[in-house]
């Protein structure tokens, strides 16, 4: 739970020891609220609140104690927006939904993180989790992200929910349920690295997108393909309800595409840039982010080019 510190009152030294945990924090903002901009409002308010709060501050497990302080941030913001959905079968029922590039994953992962451990992270950063968690009450889902994903014993989280034992166990038991029930099945392959097929099948997906080759794309998909695109409520479900979405994209004078791939949420992705006709470059348009199942494209969901910087990207590309 972290070793005994000493808090400096030098406010530049304070935040040089919390800057060591801005990044975890971030990332677990972001699986209480699934938006990444208002994680990093939430990771920013921790480290003010954590300043002002110095004096309180017991001399032993500051991490934990940030932690605290994070996860209070994040309910607050919760309950402020009211943002908790009664169902969510499918990403268009939560519309704040943003995706959290694998790049800043990295810098937030422990470096001694064994194998298990990483799986474990996988699995509960992906749309699905973030998505199925925004069902639970507030209270739930800060238990079930400290005892599943942080592995915090029941007495610490109720220690830091000013709460009982039992009463986080059982907030445990129903939060598992929920999520149980709302998780996409997944392929027998362990939730690690992309396979040779999923790679194989993002640049496929990448050259037909850029050649506007329809009928290339409709094979890379299963036939109960579902495309959304949070924060508009629209859901496509199977390849005939594509059509549209194809139009849109290939059919007149649309002007052409240049995708490069990219990763979130431990999911293989594409950053989309258009060149509409006269530009000379191209600029950001939207990341979709794959779901894979049964050696083809389960599920794309498409996000806007706001986060575009936070994935290392630049707003327009230039061809060289």
């Amino acid at each position: 739970m972290g070793n005994v510190v000493a808090i400096e009152g030098d406010e530049e030294a304070f935040g040089r020891l919390a800057e060591r945990h801005r990044h975890e924090l971030h990332v677990h903002c972001y699986r209480m609220l699934g938006n990444f901009e208002d994680a990093e409002d939430a990771a920013q308010e921790t480290l003010v609140r954590a300043w002002r709060a110095r004096d309180g501050f017991t001399g032993s497990g500051f991490r934990a104690w940030l932690y605290k302080i994070a996860t209070n941030t994040a309910l607050d913001a919760i309950r402020r927006k009211k943002r908790r959905v009664p169902s969510a079968d499918s990403f268009a029922e939560v519309p704040w939904l943003q995706p959290y590039p694998d790049r800043l994953l990295d810098l937030a992962a422990p470096p001694d993180a064994q194998p298990d451990a990483m799986a474990v992270a996988r699995e509960t950063i992906e749309l699905a989790f973030l998505a199925a968690m925004q069902l639970l009450p507030p209270q739930q889902r800060a238990v079930v992200i400290l005892r599943d994903v942080l592995e915090w014993s029941a007495k610490e989280t109720a220690e830091l929910l000013d709460t009982s034992v039992a009463g986080v166990n059982s907030a445990l038991q129903r939060g598992r349920a929920t999520l149980r029930d709302k998780l996409p099945a997944r392929d027998s392959h362990s939730p690690g690295e992309p396979t040779s097929v999923e790679r194989s099948l993002l640049a496929r997906y990448i050259e037909a997108h850029q050649a506007g080759d329809v009928a290339g794309l409709t094979a890379l998909v299963r036939e109960d393909i579902r495309v959304t695109m949070p924060p508009r409520p629209w859901v496509y479900d199977g390849v005939p309800s594509l059509a549209p979405l194809f139009q849109a994209a290939f059919g007149g004078s649309h002007g052409d595409w240049l995708l490069v791939p990219t990763r979130a949420n431990r999911q293989l992705a594409a950053a989309n840039y258009l060149r509409s006709p006269g530009e000379a470059g191209y600029r950001a348009f939207k990341i979709d982010v794959m779901r894979f199942a049964g050696g083809r494209i389960a599920e794309i969901t498409t996000f806007d080019n706001t986060l575009f910087a936070a994935f290392g990207l630049p707003v327009t590309w230039e061809e060289t």
